[in-house]
This record gives C-alpha cells, structure tokens and sequence, in this order.
C-alpha cells in the first residue's frame, strides 16, 4: 500500500510518501512543499491543491493521512488549515482514495512511545528508524512521515 501523509500549512506543508509491503516500510519521498509568504492564499491553497493533486497521480496513492485539527490560539490559522484539509477531503474524493485521521498525541505516541513528545524527539527517533534518510529542511516533513507511519501501523492491525 502507498500512503501520502500530510502536515498541511499555508507556508509549509510537510509530506511523506511511503510503500507498506509485506510487513517491510520503504520512504519513496519526505519533503516540505513551501509557500511563498508574500503570495495571495488564494494562490496558495491552488498551489497546494495542484501539488498534492500531482502527488497522488505519481505515486499512484493508496491512501491519505492526516492529523485531526486541534485549535490553537490562533483562530484565523485555525480556518485557514480548514481550507487545506478541504482540499485534501475533496483529493482524497476525486483520486477514490480512503483519508484516515490520527491525532497529534496518538502520532506520537506511536513513533516514540510517548504522546507528549516534541518534534525534535519525533525527527531523532524517526532518524534512528531510517538511518539513510537525508534530514529534511523543516519538521513538518518529519511530522508528516511520523504521520505516515502512525497509518501503516493502524492498518496493518
């Protein structure tokens, strides 16, 4: 099964790609697609949609993962997430896909064993788990394959 996973933002939206196959986890891709800050969100959000559109078809996409919103302090990124998400539903739609939504603390909680870790605990376990992996630029990538592997464990069972 190929699985896309998502950490969306509208400046940076971390992803991962990975292939589950037979009880064996191979990393096809762990990136962060950045938005430029200065760009209307309108042009984001299509930028977003384009890529992850794209995404889906190259890898012939299984299934999407993502993590279920919380509300921060923030209540305008908080609707603006709400945005990306709906593109990710209406992705998940038109490419016939199943979407499956974790939350923050089970993520963690299944890569490290402990659901109040922090990001730089994620990246450094998730650094032991695949040591060839180059270290992406930012920790939304490593959250999204956190995420991804949150997924693959959840559907193997």
């Amino acid at each position: 099964m190929i699985i896309l996973a998502v950490d969306p933002g509208t400046r940076r939206a971390g992803y991962s790609v990975v292939r589950s196959e037979n009880g064996r986890i191979a990393v096809l891709e762990v990136e962060t697609l950045v938005l430029s800050a200065q760009a209307p969100l309108a042009h984001r959000i299509h930028v977003f949609k384009k890529f992850f559109d794209a995404k889906m078809s190259e890898y012939l996409v299984e299934a999407l993962a993502l993590e279920t919103p919380f509300l921060g302090k923030n209540a305008q990124n908080f609707l603006k997430l709400g945005y990306l998400r709906g593109i990710l539903l209406m992705l998940s739609d038109i490419h016939a896909v199943p979407l499956y939504e974790y939350a923050p603390r089970e993520i963690k909680l299944s890569v490290t064993g402990y659901g109040g870790a922090d990001k730089e605990q994620v990246a450094r376990v998730l650094s032991t788990m695949f040591p060839g992996l180059i270290a992406p630029r930012f920790l939304d990538a490593t959250d999204a394959l956190a995420l991804a592997l949150c997924c693959v464990w959840h559907l193997s069972f």
